[in-house]
């Protein structure tokens, strides 16, 4: 009876440690949609209050309530229990996190906890799994184990980085767009302050990071950061050169008393010659994608069918050939 208990023991755990993780990750994305409809909520307000109706104003703040998500409840109850949920490199962690989206204070203490989870959780879900098919040698167990344990370690990494370069491609694309909103806005009279809360506002649809980015920059300004403070700010946000010397060609042009107009004008068309190269540049490496499947799946049929007549040939001669030498 004991021999029968344990496989079932085994399978329940395992069961519970797969509800665990499934948890987690459910609680990992709700966060994410939700963080989207809210930046959609707060662009909404913004555009009612530029087109005259300041009534909602005081809905619109730099500051945000974190407290009501479920990570920063379950990352204060983990810390509450003792566990240190801090960082050595928590600054550089913080940057990484804020260029994939990840904004919110607690992002650095729930990136921790997922990833310490995530590494003691896999290993024993490995050893449970192999417990239940059956245990293999020693030095494959600890092989299993330690790439079990450095998968939980890195994966976390890697969603980060891959979300980040996601992010940074979205915005690439959607800025020469932005910068031609922007140029026809200061050309019709608007300075380039309000052009930052008109152009958000009218791009939450097509770019809506690149809307979220303006909105906060208009939130900056009116909050009372200087306008080099708030381009510095948005700069650091996306860590693209393209904006990096977006931000620095207006700081330049306020110093020195140039035309912003013709400034945005002349970059603008820079930046659509930029995304016209960048898509000719993967249209000409389409053939050489394409020629990896073609070779590994099409050509092996090709062959098949071409040399099948003449085996068949061959292999009718060959018995042709020693029936007459019978």
């Amino acid at each position: 009876m004991s021999d029968l208990a344990l496989p079932n023991l085994a399978m329940t755990m395992m069961l519970v440690v797969v509800f665990g993780i499934v948890v987690l990750v459910v609680m990992a994305v709700a966060p994410m949609f939700a963080g989207k409809v809210d930046m959609r909520q707060r662009l909404s307000t913004t555009a009612v209050t530029i087109e005259g109706n300041p009534g909602k104003s005081g809905s619109q703040t730099l500051v945000h309530d974190d407290s009501r998500s479920m990570w920063a409840r379950l990352v204060q109850q983990v810390e509450k229990r003792g566990l240190s949920l801090t960082d050595t490199k928590g600054d550089a962690l913080a940057e990484k996190l804020m260029l994939a989206g990840y904004t919110q204070s607690y992002a650095v203490r729930a990136f921790v906890l997922i990833k310490t989870t995530l590494t003691l959780v896999l290993p024993l879900l490995a050893l449970l799994v192999m417990y239940t098919v059956g245990m293999p040698p020693a030095t494959k167990l600890y092989m299993i184990v330690v790439g079990s344990a450095a998968a939980g370690l890195y994966i976390p990494n890697m969603v980060v980085s891959s979300k980040a370069a996601q992010r940074k491609k979205e915005i690439l694309n959607g800025f020469p767009d932005t910068l031609d909103l922007m140029l026809v806005c200061v050309e019709a009279g608007l300075g380039i302050d309000a052009s930052f809360s008109r152009v958000g506002s009218e791009i939450v649809t097509s770019h809506p990071l690149l809307s979220e980015l303006l909105a906060n920059v208009s939130l900056e300004l009116r909050a009372g950061r200087t306008r080099e403070v708030a381009l510095k700010n948005l700069a650091r946000r996306t860590a693209l050169p393209e904006l990096t010397a977006f931000v620095t060609l207006l700081n330049q042009s306020a110093k020195l008393g140039s035309s912003v107009g013709q400034a945005l004008k002349i970059y603008a068309a820079e930046m659509r010659e930029a995304r016209r190269m960048r898509a000719e540049e993967k249209a000409a490496r389409l053939p050489v994608l394409l020629s990896v499947p073609l070779v590994l799946f099409l050509l092996p049929t090709m062959v098949s069918v071409l040399m099948l007549p003449a085996i068949i040939n061959v292999k009718a001669n060959l018995a042709g050939v020693a029936r007459d030498n019978k």
